[in-house]
């Protein structure tokens, strides 16, 4: 990939992400308090809606923008050849190599993000210094684990069904898809991949939340699902389903649509 490429991919995914983050934050507000192990009206309700938008705001550039330089430059290399059948593995693999890189960055500005988001009366500094006093720098990485587990299977769904929406209507039209039609495909991708993946996302938020030294707080993904499944059932895994499938489905649709339009404005 050539370093102007790499360019746009960094400016363009950091805007995207910006974009998408602090347009949807509320939503994802209304989703972390349904899924907190407390439950919605302890956790917050509907006040301090942008509790935790700090957090949000510093980490989401470098987040996206580590995640589509990645997803590029991995796209760029693998060998796909004339061989469309080669195409979804490509993009499946670009998908998941960036979504390990991105997590480096997303982990702890979501654990901050999520902690204020149940606790509005606590400033996200307060929240920070807490979790550094009592935890240390592992404190901000808890839940890596969970969230890499939960975004590889998003990115395996989201990405080759948003490009092979591209290219079929890029196909029926005859000419490449312009950027509102990638935002488009993008947003219906991003639905799918959330409602299947939003179990995962119920246990990364509890081991996120819970308290140091509780079994959630070990980061063990089956553990968590399992004690879920016990307490709550199917109800309790797909918890806060209708926000993040509505938050997703529009991020979708600004976040890829916003990277498309970035990318095409700077190449």
């Amino acid at each position: 990939m050539e370093p102007r490429e790499s360019w746009a991919a960094l400016a363009a995914g950091g805007v995207a992400g910006v974009c998408v983050d602090l347009i949807l934050f509320p939503l994802d507000t209304v989703k972390t308090r349904l899924q907190s192990p407390q439950g919605f009206r302890k956790a917050g309700g509907f006040r301090g809606i942008y509790a935790g938008v700090p957090s949000t705001a510093i980490g989401s550039f470098p987040n996206a923008a580590a995640f589509f330089v990645t997803y590029e430059y991995v796209k760029s290399v693998l060998p796909c050849g004339s061989a469309s059948y080669l195409s979804p593995v490509t993009h499946m693999v670009a998908a998941s190599f960036g979504e390990v890189v991105a997590c480096l960055i997303r982990v702890p500005s979501e654990v901050i993000k999520q902690r204020a988001q149940v606790s509005p009366s606590s400033s996200t500094f307060r929240i920070l210094s807490q979790t550094l006093y009592h935890e240390g720098i592992q404190g901000l990485y808890r839940g890596y684990k969970s969230t890499v587990l939960r975004e590889i299977p998003f990115s395996l769904v989201q990405f080759p069904i948003w490009e092979s929406l591209k290219d079929l209507w890029s196909w029926k039209q005859g000419h490449v898809v312009d950027s509102w039609q990638s935002a488009v495909c993008g947003a219906f991708a991003g639905g799918f991949a959330a409602a299947v993946t939003t179990p995962l996302d119920v246990a990364k938020t509890r081991i996120m939340l819970a308290k140091a030294g509780s079994t959630n707080a070990s980061g063990n993904v089956l553990a968590a699902l399992g004690g879920i499944w016990r307490t709550q059932g199917l109800t309790g895994l797909f918890a806060g389903l209708v926000p993040r499938v509505a938050a997703i489905s529009l991020g979708g649709c600004i976040f890829l649509g916003t990277y498309e339009k970035t990318r095409q404005l700077l190449l």
